[in-house]
Parts: structure tokens; sequence; C-alpha cells
């Protein structure tokens, strides 16, 4: 009988596993942030930030290299994720107004200002092609250098900082607030 098959688990599994843990530890928060930006809701991106290692953990078997760090690997699972996230969130039945309940302590007109900016921001993006609002979640949101945001989107880390730097310039045009 072989080695393996005592232990359950090859060398090179293990290895992904002690990867895969001490990426959970480093991207853990940068997947949550960069899911919170496109779906809005930070207890569903941390949700969803722990359902990517747990993907990612089911199908480590199957996970090849192939040039392509782990962490690449990890945002496409999270891309994925968001984009059946907002799949599931386009069945969901609206909740009316009036069942919402603030925290207490919450200065109601500081959240509301609070949700008109971010509302700005977020009719801002959609003006954004895809791939600048994939470019502003890595970088700002899940805080990856351009090199790593290159990596997860098979660009250059200068394509990435040009994307970066023409996204910027658009969102400034839109959310100039005219007096």
């Amino acid at each position: 009988m072989p080695a393996q098959a005592n232990t359950g688990k090859t060398e090179a599994t293990k290895r992904k596993e002690a990867k895969l843990v001490s990426l959970y530890e480093e991207y853990y928060d940068k997947i949550a942030r960069y899911a919170f930006v496109r779906i809005g809701n930070r207890t569903e991106a941390e949700d969803l930030a722990g359902e990517v290692f747990l993907k990612a953990l089911e199908s480590l078997e199957s996970y090849k290299e192939r040039g392509i760090p782990m962490q690449a690997w990890l945002f496409k699972i999270a891309h994925n994720l968001v984009v059946d996230h907002w799949r599931k969130r386009t069945k969901r039945k609206i909740v009316p107004i009036d069942t919402v309940q603030i925290e207490a302590g919450t200065d109601p007109a500081a959240l509301a200002e609070k949700n008109i900016q971010r509302e700005r921001v977020i009719k801002a993006m959609e003006e954004l092609t895809q791939e600048q609002r994939e470019v502003l979640g890595l970088r700002f949101f899940a805080g990856l250098t351009s090199k790593e945001a290159g990596n997860i989107l098979h660009k250059s880390d200068g394509a990435v900082r040009e994307m970066q730097r023409a996204a910027i310039e658009k969102l400034r045009k839109l959310l100039v607030i005219e007096h």
C-alpha cells in the first residue's frame, strides 16, 4: 500500500493546504473588501470571502499553478461568487422600508448622507468599463499592487496602472459637485 494512502493526502496537497492557510491570513480581508465594493453589504461580503476559501479548499486537488499565483485563483473564485450573488439577488424579494431598523446611536442624517454618497459612487462606477471597475476593486478595496492585479486580470502592471488612471479620471469628472 502506498505511503499516501495511509495519510490520505499527498505531499503536494499538504503543501497546497499550507499555502492556502497562509493566503487566508493575508488575503481574507482583501477579498472581503473586494466583494464589499461589488455587492455593497459588509456581512454578505465577509460571508462570500469565507466561501471563497471553502471553495478553494474543496477544489484544492484540482488546482494547478500554471504560472498563475494561487491568490489570483482566489480572486477569480471571488469574482465568480460575486457574479453568482448578483444572479441570486435579482431573484430576491424586496423588503418594505418600514421593516428596516436603524441601529441605536446611529445619526440618521449622517447615515443618509453616507448612503447618498455611496449611491453616487456606485452610479458613477456603473459608467466605467467592467475592467476599470475590476481594477479599482482590486487596487483600492482589495489593496493589491498593480502587479498582483495584473496577474489576476492577465495584464501587465503598466496596463493596470493606465486603466486605474483612466478610471479615476472618469470618476472625478462624474463626481464633480456642481455649485
